[in-house]
């Protein structure tokens, strides 16, 4: 009984292993294409964006607090800044793609490099966290730490290669 109840337990951490390493490849995917997007976009279409989502709000009600925070941080979106979050999504998505593939194709060395990287994510997100007191920022860092720990026991499971004697 014992013994069904470790192989059950082994097949559902398998199993949300894999869910995990298909939702990060997705978010990373996503993440470097939106980079890629971010580093393509012309700064002053941001500015006709803006404009364009909240004149019909700010024509009904020219105080409206969110329609004019958000034309103020689009107008204060320097390129410089812009360039900036473009090369840290594209590298961080890049990053976590190339995890992710390599996990998924078992290649050994690559189980302890994710923890290291994943444990690096959740530190900067737990340090910006403690600047910006986003509750996204403690749900990721959760989901990247839950990932560390499922990557941890996939490695266990790996079978051990032998150096020749």
């Amino acid at each position: 009984m014992l013994r069904q109840t470790a192989q059950l337990l082994a097949v559902w951490s398998h199993r949300l292993f894999e869910a995990s390493l298909l939702i990060k490849g997705l978010f990373a995917a996503a993440e470097a294409a939106t980079g890629v997007g971010l580093w393509l976009t012309p700064n002053a279409l941001f500015g006709h964006l803006a404009h364009w989502l909240t004149k019909t709000e700010l024509a009904q009600e020219p105080t409206d607090a969110m329609a004019l925070w958000f034309g103020h941080l689009v107008q204060s979106l320097s390129i410089q800044t812009q360039h900036f979050y473009a090369l840290y999504l594209l590298a961080h998505g890049l990053l976590k793609l190339v995890m992710v593939i390599l996990l998924q194709r078992k290649i050994t060395w690559a189980y302890q490099a994710a923890i290291v990287v994943l444990m690096g994510f959740v530190a900067y997100q737990l340090y910006d966290w403690t600047q910006s007191h986003s509750p996204f920022l403690l749900a990721l860092s959760a989901f990247d730490t839950f990932m560390a720990v499922l990557v941890w026991r996939e490695s266990k499971a790996l079978p051990v290669a032998h150096a020749p004697v």
